[in-house]
Order: structure tokens, then sequence, then C-alpha cells
């Protein structure tokens, strides 16, 4: 059967994501996903596409939310050197007390305006430091009322559109076979961010109890238009485009080759021209999910390639 088999929350745009064993699923995706995210000092958002090194911090939240933690991973440089900071300097942490209570500030995500609370001057005089440009974070207001697109209406955070991001590892093990078939080296997968990644695993009782087991055929999320998975339930908005930032890589914080792009672009480039992989959804029934839980389908449909 289809089972959740890994569940991250990325508590700041376009930074680490954090690993779960069980999480609340809210109206806007898992429980601080997106919530915070790092502006430029004009408000335009910064994303991985043009600062890599966002994925080498990793942020983590209070589970009553009214902390957030800012730490670095270490990544390498050419020569297996130690490197952290912008000019190479090591970093320590840095704790935010949440407030929404500040001034909202406007703030701009692909050209569209929202508003944004800043986060104070502690924590943009860190990430300034850390990323080598003046940088500024905010945390979506409680007053958020942002409407995604798609085929299933929702909301998020400060995702890039919907609240969920899934994806199967049968996908991924294809991937893994058409680059490997093409002389490239396999790459890892959180070079595309999802938020639940689903497995075929054994049922109860083996194969012959009957259990559902569509995640074993590669892609079959691009047909799922309704879901459940623990209490809750997932509205089908669309295939998830992939973009450049792909081709970061995580541990090291810059940018690789044109992989798997490259490769992506041969087999899974959309009527509308684009390269996709994964699918995302909109929270159409919140509720508690866990790793091991069945994900069911309850709606099919055909896949928009």
């Amino acid at each position: 059967m289809a089972t959740v088999a890994e569940l991250i929350t990325y508590p700041v745009k376009g930074c680490a994501g954090t690993s779960l064993s069980s999480a609340e699923l809210t109206p806007a995706g898992l429980a601080h996903d997106r919530v915070f995210m790092v502006v430029g000092v004009d408000g335009v958002y910064r994303s991985q596409r043009r600062d890599p090194r966002l994925a080498l911090i990793r942020p983590t939240v209070s589970a009553d939310g009214r902390t957030l933690t800012l730490a670095t991973a270490t990544a390498a440089g050419p020569s297996g050197e130690a490197q952290a900071g912008a000019g190479g300097e090591a970093y320590g942490e840095v704790r935010v007390a949440v407030t929404t209570t500040a001034p909202r500030r406007d703030v701009d995500l692909f050209g569209t305006a929202y508003q944004g609370i800043d986060q104070g001057d502690e924590a943009a005089a860190w990430l300034s430091d850390f990323l080598g440009v003046p940088s500024r974070l905010v945390r979506v207001p409680p007053e958020h009322d942002r409407k995604t697109d798609g085929m299933t209406p929702g909301t998020s955070g400060y995702a890039d559109s919907s609240a969920v991001h899934l994806l199967t590892r049968a996908s991924f093990a294809l991937l893994g076979t058409r680059l490997a078939e093409r002389g490239a080296d396999p790459l890892p997968l959180d070079r595309f961010r999802p938020n639940i990644v689903v497995d075929s695993t054994p049922g109860e009782g083996g194969a012959e109890n009957g259990a559902e087991d569509w995640a074993a055929e590669p892609h079959a999320e691009d047909r799922v238009r309704r879901a459940t998975v623990g209490s809750a339930e997932l509205g089908y908005t669309k295939l998830a485009g992939r973009c450049a930032v792909t081709l970061v890589d995580q541990e090291a914080g810059a940018r690789g080759g044109p992989e798997p792009l490259r490769t992506l672009a041969t087999y899974r480039r959309a009527s509308s021209g684009s390269v996709v992989f994964g699918v995302k959804f909109s929270v159409t029934r919140p509720g508690t999910l866990s790793v091991g839980d069945e994900v069911s389908v309850a709606e099919w449909g055909d896949a928009e390639m």
C-alpha cells in the first residue's frame, strides 16, 4: 500500500527543511511550513535561485511557535576545508522571539504584494552577514488571506504556490535510472524539497490483502485528484513545475551542474512547456498525519502532461 515515508517542513522559505515523524496539517500546509521568509531591503523575497546559500541555514521552530532558531550547516569548500559564512566565517546561531504584533511591511513574492511582520534587527543582521547581502526576516501575519491557484482552491503561507508538495519514491527512482542511463551522477531527494514523500510498502497480510499500491508506479501521483492521509484530506491543484532551485546542492549551498533539469526535460515536459516533477495539493480537510500513515486515493483524473 502507499504510505507516508517522509514528512518535511520548511519554516523559512528557501532554507533547509526539518524532518518530522508526525505533524499537524493546517489549511496552509504542514505546521510552520514557509511561515517565515527572507527578503531584501526592498521587500522582494530571497530564493535559492539567486541566493543558494539559504540552503545552509537550518531553522527550527519551538513547539509553541514563539521561538525561531537559525543555525548554519558547514559547507565544504573546493579543497575540503570548512566554509560557513559569506567570507568563510564560522557562525553560531540566533534565537528570534517571534512577534506577530510588530508593524507590517510590504513584501513581494513572484511580483504579488503581501504583508510580512518584520522579526527585528538581530535576525536581520545575522542573515545579512551570512548571506552577504542586506536582508530582513518576515513572518506571515495572522490575517494573511492568500488564495492559491490550481484545480482545487486553497491557501498557503510563503510557499511558491499550493500548500503541499507531494512526491513518490517510485518517481524519484525512475529519475535515478534516467540519470544513470545518461552517465550522470545520482542526486539526493532534497533537491526537490517535498513536504510529503510517499512510498509503496507491503500491506498487513501481504499483497494478497488487496491494499492499494498505487505508489509503486512512477508518477502515479500525477493522476491523484483527492487523497486522504491520517485524518487529513488533500485536493489536487497542479503538477509541480521545476526551476533552478533543483540545481542547488543543498549540502554545499551552491549551484551544481545542469542536472536534474537536463534529464527531466527529456521525459517530463508538460504541454505548457514546463518541466514538472511531483504534485501540488491544497488542504481540503486539516488534520494530523504521521510517517507510516496510508495515503488512500479517493478520486483519480488524467495527468496534465
